[in-house]
Parts: structure tokens; C-alpha cells; sequence
């Protein structure tokens, strides 16, 4: 478990974490989300000692992350999957990784098998695809067989046959009694595998609550009725107090409203429905209204495309940097 405590930070005069308390619980798969510059990176670099925080702590099953004599047995992380010696084999760099926190050698075979590298396992580093070297990250947070792991941008580089691979990978995982902590920009995938979403933004916490209870909160459920009798329809809604809004293709949406009764309610009223269907919003809908207010940086599409509609090249947004410090942050926990 982890548990964050009043967490904040500060570099200079920017606020980059605001006084942040959450807790991480086992047995479910934990997405974080947020906006870019939201604190995400921040965050799961004070998690792991790697920045010091302002002000508050954090706790890893009630103790500090300093305190743990043998942190790959604790907490594996992928945070930077290109934090490898390019010089080093796949084998050899968990190898090291291994012998730097007591884990048994024959433990390096088992994770190279558990994410597809034993054919490569001799291949050095640089020659690795960026999915290749994913999944050395990913068999490095698995090393240590530990009960906490943390993942930032998982998916990065991987296939679809991957990307549902690590999808499965982390459910099971948590279906052991694991906490695990993912942070992602793909708000499908994270649709697809969290169970329980913490939510910043500009440093902030806007929510911590499971998934589905997000997305009922922060989006708008409707029903949608396509019909041949649209005034009847109307006058059948009024009736029962219930208004309609109008939709696309001539079909009307009836908010928060229920299937069955309006369903019973046009059969009462002999009018003949085309379509009866509920309309949920997505994962990516809830987030886009709830952090509306906390994006850092805005766009107008109609000022970024000239007169083609094609969009103008925009700067790219430099994401903020893990480092290639985590193994050696490991290493040096026990030297």
C-alpha cells in the first residue's frame, strides 16, 4: 500500500505538487490521470525518493521509502524504459539489477520469459526496439517479485498483441493482492484496465473514486429514441413530464433517462420505435470535463489550420524527463 500525505512540492516559485493526499489500496489496478504539467511525474518521483518533497511524505506499507533495505523486493517501476546501458545485454542488466538487491539469478530468466525477451536476452540494449525496451522495463519492475509495482506510459512502443499482454499482466497482478499504480495519456486503454482512478490537476487532487462512479459523476448519460412519429413521441414525453432534446439523424435524447420506461411509455402510446438505446459517455468525455479547468495549454483549432484544413505544425511540448537514474537510485539503496 501507499499512502500519500500532504505531499507538495515546489520548484522555485512554480507549485508543482499541492498538497496531495491519496491512498493506493491492493487488489485493484489504480489509474492516474491528469493533464500534462498536471504533477503526474512528480508525483511518482517523490513515491520513489527520487525528488524530495517541499513539504509532506510518503509512506510504503507504513515506512519511508529510504528505510527499505531491499527496494526491488518492495516496489518494482517503469518509469523510463531508455534508464539502460545501452552497452549492457538484457540479461545482464537485470543480472546487476539483481545482485544489487539479493534477488536470486535464476529469477533474470523467469521475468525475461514472463515479457517475451528470452530470444534477445543476449542482444545489448541499443539495438532494441522502443517496444523491446518496454518490456526490458517492465521485466525489471518485476524482478524482485514485489507487491507494489508502478507503471508511467506502459503501452509506449508496444503492439496491439503487447499492449493487451500488459493489459492482462497488470490485472493479474492485482488479482494476487498487488497494488498497482499506472499512469497514462491512453484514455482508452486506461478504460480497459483500471479499476480505481486518482485524478490531478495543477498539482491538485480532483478525484479518488472508482472508475465507474467517475464517469457517472463527471459526464452526461442520455437515452436515444429515433422514431418515424417524432410529435408523438414529444407529446408521449411531455405527458409523463419528461423532455427531450434533439440529436443527430432525427433522433431525440432523453437525459438520465430510463430505458425500460420510455420504452413501455411508446409501446403505451402505439409509436413505433426505430432505435431505444442508452448512450453512456466514455472514459475520455469525463476526464475532458472534469479537468477542463486544470489544461495547461490551450489550442483553437480554427487558428491552427489555414486555409486546407490542415493543421499547422505546432511546437512540440517537451514532456518532463525521468532520467536513466532509477537504476542507479536502485543500486545505490544497497551500496
Amino acid at each position: 500500500m501507499i499512502e500519500l500525505h500532504h505531499l507538495t512540492k515546489r520548484y522555485g516559485d512554480k507549485l508543482a505538487v499541492d498538497d496531495l493526499s491519496f491512498r493506493i489500496p491492493e487488489g485493484v489496478v489504480t489509474g492516474f490521470l491528469g493533464p500534462n504539467g498536471a504533477g503526474k511525474s512528480t508525483t511518482m518521483r517523490m513515491i520513489l525518493d527520487l525528488d524530495r518533497p517541499t513539504a509532506g511524505k510518503v509512506t510504503i506499507n507504513g515506512r519511508s521509502y529510504a528505510s527499505v533495505q531491499n527496494p526491488l523486493r518492495e516496489i518494482g517501476a517503469l518509469l523510463e524504459a531508455k534508464g539502460v546501458h545501452p552497452g549492457r545485454t538484457a540479461y545482464d542488466h537485470l543480472l546487476w539489477m539483481a545482485q544489487s538487491n539479493r534477488i536470486p539469478r535464476e529469477r533474470v530468466d523467469q521475468v525475461l520469459e514472463v515479457v517475451g525477451l528470452t530470444a534477445v536476452a543476449k542482444k545489448r540494449a541499443r539495438g532494441f526496439s522502443l517496444g523491446m525496451g518496454q518490456r526490458l522495463g517492465i521485466a525489471s519492475a518485476l524482478l524482485g517479485d514485489p507487491k507494489i509495482l508502478m507503471f508511467d506510459e506502459p503501452v509506449n512502443g508496444l503492439d496491439p498483441e503487447g499492449i493487451v499482454w500488459i493489459r492482462k499482466l497488470m490485472k493479474a497482478l492485482a488479482a494476487e493482492g498487488r497494488t498497482v499504480f499506472v499512469s497514462s495519456h491512453l484514455m482508452s486503454e486506461m478504460a480497459l484496465t483500471a479499476d480505481h482512478l486518482v485524478v490531478i490537476g495543477r498539482g491538485r487532487l480532483l478525484a479518488d473514486l472508482p472508475m465507474a462512479e467517475f464517469i457517472r459523476q463527471n459526464s452526461r448519460s442520455a437515452v436515444r429514441l429515433r422514431t418515424p412519429q417524432p410529435e408523438q413521441l414529444l407529446d408521449a414525453l411531455r405527458g409523463a413530464g419528461l423532455t427531450a432534446e434533439p440529436g443527430p439523424d432525427g433522433a431525440w435524447e432523453v437525459v438520465d433517462g430510463d430505458p425500460a420506461l420510455l420504452g413501455d411509455l411508446a409501446a403505451a402510446h402505439g409509436i413505433t420505435l426505430h432505435e431505444l438505446s442508452p448512450q453512456q459517455a466514455s472514459l475520455e468525455d469525463a476526464f475532458m470535463q472534469m479537468t477542463a479547468d486544470s489544461v495547461e495549454y490551450h489550442t483553437d483549432v480554427a487558428t491552427t489550420t489555414g486555409a486546407t484544413g490542415a493543421a499547422a505544425p505546432q511546437p512540440a511540448q517537451q514532456q518532463p524527463g525521468w532520467g536513466a537514474g532509477w537504476d542507479a537510485r536502485q543500486a545505490g539503496k544497497e551500496s
